[in-house]
Parts: C-alpha cells; sequence; structure tokens
C-alpha cells in the first residue's frame, strides 16, 4: 500500500494511514480531504493558529480546547475533527502539516493518482488548476491531485512538487537567479 512511500512514511505516515483507514470504513475519505485542507488553509492563513500548531509551549488541553473552536468556526467535524484532537492530545500537532500531506498522498494512490502540490502569490481559479491539472497529466501521464497553497513571498508564478519533481517558476527565484548572475559579471 502507498505506507510504504517514503513521503507517507514515520509518524505522518502513521497517522495518515490511521485516518485514511477510518475515512475508509467510514465511506468518507473525500470529506476529510476537504476538511484537512480547509485546516491546512487555515493554518497557511493565521500567524496565531500556526503558532498554537507548532508551539510546544501550550498545553494539550489549551490546544484542543482551541482546535475545537477553530474547527466549529471552519465546519470540521467528525473523524477529522478528532483525528486533530488525538494530535494534540499525543503532542503530534508540530507534524501536522505533514500529516494532511501524507494523506493527501494516500488518496491519491488509492485512486491511482499522484499526490502534488502547487505553492502560487494568490489564490488560483478553478479554470487555472483544471488547466494545470492538464498539463501535469499530459507531462506525467498521470493524474494529479493538486493541493494548493499561497505564499504571497514568491511574487508571482508557480512552484510546482509533484513526486520527487519541483518546479519552480517563481519569480523570487528569477530574481535571484538574476542577482546571482549580475555578481558574477561585476
Amino acid at each position: 500500500m502507498a505506507t510504504t512511500d517514503q513521503t507517507v512514511s514515520g509518524v505522518p505516515g502513521r497517522y495518515a494511514s490511521a485516518l485514511f483507514e477510518l475515512a475508509t470504513e467510514e465511506k468518507a475519505t473525500e470529506e476529510v480531504s476537504r476538511q484537512l485542507n480547509i485546516f491546512q488553509a487555515a493554518i497557511d492563513q493565521s500567524e496565531d493558529l500556526g503558532r498554537l500548531v507548532r508551539s510546544p509551549v501550550f498545553s494539550s488541553e489549551d490546544q484542543i480546547a482551541a482546535l475545537t473552536a477553530v474547527a466549529g468556526q471552519l465546519g470540521i467535524t467528525g473523524a477529522t475533527l478528532n483525528f486533530l484532537k488525538l494530535a494534540a492530545k499525543n503532542r503530534r500537532l508540530s507534524v501536522l502539516p505533514e500529516m494532511i500531506k501524507a494523506y493527501a498522498t494516500i488518496l491519491a494512490t488509492s485512486k491511482g493518482e499522484i499526490a502534488g502540490e502547487v505553492t502560487s502569490a494568490e489564490p488560483l481559479s478553478a479554470d487555472q488548476l483544471n488547466d494545470l491539472k492538464a498539463a501535469l497529466k499530459s507531462s506525467l501521464g498521470r493524474d494529479v491531485a493538486l493541493s494548493t497553497r499561497v505564499d504571497g513571498s514568491i511574487l508571482g508564478g508557480l512552484i510546482v512538487k509533484v513526486g520527487s519533481r519541483m518546479m519552480d517558476n517563481s519569480l523570487k527565484t528569477k530574481l535571484q537567479t538574476l542577482k546571482i548572475a549580475m555578481k558574477g559579471t561585476a
């Protein structure tokens, strides 16, 4: 199964595999994935939530209380909420983003797809995502399940990661490359 893959090994892989098995039993794999993506987007957008997830300073009780409140606001329920609480109880929230990626990889593999991630400076439209998926499918020969991230620091362009491959076409990287090239000519 997918758990032997490098990207789903260790603690994140074990937690993601357990969640996937539970979601499969409940016939809710897609819903769990949707809710995990919503929570990851909230972590990416909220500095305070990111700090809560990463910092060992907060007690597990405080983390569980905060997660329950945030999950209520985001509409996260059922197995996904219980998963978040368990991760907090076991002091594993610091690897939650890796668990979410591992879950996406396991889900994609179960559907015969490759998991990938695209980072953009601004949110991508549905048409842009569909075009990117089509281009990746023609290049790789397989469907790609893309998760999205928004990172304003890349300024523009895209960073696409699929498996062990990465294409960095961000404006930030192009400017850094130009800066290095200009230093070499001085």
